[in-house]
């Protein structure tokens, strides 16, 4: 029996845990615990259709009521704003606010891992992205979750030209820095399409 794949969870978990520890080092000084700097990063990476609660609770992997609890600190926090949807008053959407940026600009928590991968190849570390990524699609279908991406590898994502771009689904054009946000809507590209370089 092949125990690679339980090995593979152990060294996932093991990681996992670690960037939790680093997460409540960088939020201690603001006595923020680990969801709340998760929902700050994921904040900053999400595009205009996944800035909503509903997406920060699917994305982190939270209730809809710790969501709500960690949005109402941060907000309390002046660290993220909330305003209406222009199409539809009823949908909160949610942005970090110039205090929020600060925070994450000045902690950087992702500097841990980038620091603990420098001695591994490129080539390495893209071959375990794609690996991991199909697990984690799988995972999130298999759950019936929202896979999350970025556009390129999306079935939606339109190029128009070199430097335009559009959403299929949604009908809006979208900027180049807007395609390398993550999307609630991603759905991946048909089997054998392989996705493009970010």
């Amino acid at each position: 029996m092949d125990k690679s794949p339980l090995v593979l969870l152990e060294l996932i978990e093991r990681l996992g845990n670690l960037m939790r520890a680093e997460a409540r080092r960088v939020g201690s000084d603001e006595q923020l615990q680990p969801v709340h700097v998760e929902a700050l990063v994921y904040l900053s990476k999400a595009n205009r259709y996944s800035n909503t609660p509903q997406a920060l609770a699917e994305y982190v992997g939270i209730t809809k009521g710790t969501a709500s609890q960690s949005l109402l600190l941060l907000d309390r926090r002046g660290l993220i704003e909330r305003y209406e949807d222009d199409l539809d008053r009823r949908v909160v959407r949610l942005r970090l606010s110039q205090a929020g940026e600060q925070f994450l600009y000045d902690n950087q928590p992702q500097l841990a891992w980038q620091h603990a991968t420098r001695n591994i190849s490129p080539n390495r570390i893209r071959n375990a992205v794609s690996a991991l990524r199909e697990t984690l699609s799988t995972f999130q279908i298999d759950n019936e979750g929202s896979p999350f991406g970025s556009c390129a590898g999306c079935e939606h994502f339109e190029r128009l030209s070199a430097r335009a771009y559009r959403c299929g689904l949604m009908g809006d054009r979208l900027s180049a820095p807007e395609t390398r946000k993550i999307c609630w809507l991603y759905e991946l590209k048909g089997s054998g399409a392989e996705e493009e370089e970010e």
